[in-house]
């Protein structure tokens, strides 16, 4: 009885031994690792940006798109078939220079004939002038004679006018477009007959966002350039539309440049800077901003902690943009490991961990 009562009371002892001294030993041990880790172990570690105010050029990009100085549709004001073409395609043509001819047979018949009566009509008026001078007939008559060479005169004038319509001149100079009819075809006064495009000045359009209308102006100098063209073209606002793209929430202007060798063509796409100037602002990396539903968003480190900031931008280069709302001078922007970076998280700079 007493051997097995010895053995029942080392069995016990041992396991309060073990429980009590080795699990406290091995606690202690790991309280020990725990206190040697150093606390910057558990802190992301982040590239940190200073925000800074600096004097920043701006400058707006955007897109233009090259417009002819003038441009019109060929068309003739009288009706007929067309007896004399002198279109070239392509090529350049001068203000007044003929460009088609309708068969004008009747109007020249109608003029000649109206010649005759007016010269007739004259004569008649000056005998009947002799003949009221020494009282051969009434006023009344001589009256008539005068009102049928009035008559006369301006129907004379009336088919001047229609046979002038029979010749489509070019209104100013510039380049003929492809013809779209032949010689010997009958025309209307809806047919158009070839476009008439002056290149040279050239003019772009382009748009701007509404809040930068206050800060262009005509006269002011601007720059563009084409795809794949490192030429760099200068021009000068003309004109500014006096009202606001309800849709797209921007302003339209146009530029007029001079284009000699007519490289600008009706048409084509260009890239557009115009420059607003120096003024201070607060640029930061973009690679910091993180587009969200409602703006964009950036990390600060504050206190050893993300915090987050919903803030406002401007203006921007190829590296920087500037921030109007939401950040001070001073704040440390996080511009690293921004999947990784959750408000409220832990972080530290980089350089302090080195």
């Amino acid at each position: 009885m007493k051997p097995l009562l010895i053995i029942l009371l080392c069995i016990v002892g041992l396991y309060f031994f073990k429980t009590y001294y080795l699990d406290a030993e091995t606690k202690s041990e790991t309280e020990v690792s725990k206190s040697s880790t150093p606390e910057k172990a558990s802190k992301l570690p982040v590239d940190i940006y200073i925000a800074q105010e600096v004097n920043q050029g701006s400058t707006i990009l955007a897109t233009g798109t090259v417009v002819p100085n003038e441009e019109v549709e060929l068309k003739s004001e009288a009706s007929g078939r067309l007896v004399k073409l002198n279109l070239r395609e392509g090529s350049y043509v001068k203000k007044g220079q003929l460009i088609a001819k309708i068969n004008d047979e009747d109007l020249t018949a109608q003029l000649k004939k109206l010649k005759y009566e007016a010269e007739f009509a004259a004569q008649n008026e000056a005998r009947q002038k002799k003949l009221l001078d020494i009282d051969a007939i009434s006023k009344e008559e001589y009256d008539i004679a005068v009102n049928q060479v009035n008559t006369l005169g301006a129907d004379k004038e009336f088919l001047e006018v229609q046979l002038e319509k029979t010749s489509v001149v070019a209104p100013f100079s510039g380049i003929l477009g492809l013809k779209n009819i032949s010689e010997g075809a009958y025309i209307t006064p809806n047919v158009i007959i070839a476009n008439l495009v002056q290149t040279n000045p050239a003019k772009i359009d382009f748009n701007i966002p509404e809040k930068y209308a206050s800060k262009i102006t005509i006269g002011q100098k601007i720059s563009c350039s084409l795809d794949g063209d490192e030429e760099v073209i200068e021009a000068t606002v003309i004109a500014i539309d006096p009202k606001i793209d309800e849709d797209l929430r921007t302003l339209k202007v146009r530029a007029k440049t001079s284009n000699p060798k007519g490289k600008l063509l009706p048409g084509m796409f260009t890239k557009v800077e115009i420059p607003l100037g120096k003024e201070k602002a607060i640029m930061i990396p973009s690679e910091a901003i993180i587009p969200i539903l409602k703006g964009k968003k950036i990390f600060v480190m504050e206190n050893g902690k993300a915090k987050e900031v919903i803030i406002k931008t401007g203006l921007r280069t190829d590296t920087q943009v500037a921030v109007e709302e939401g950040l001070m001078v001073g704040d440390s922007v996080v511009v690293s490991a921004l999947m990784s970076v959750k408000k409220g998280l832990p972080i530290m700079s980089k350089a302090s961990q080195n």
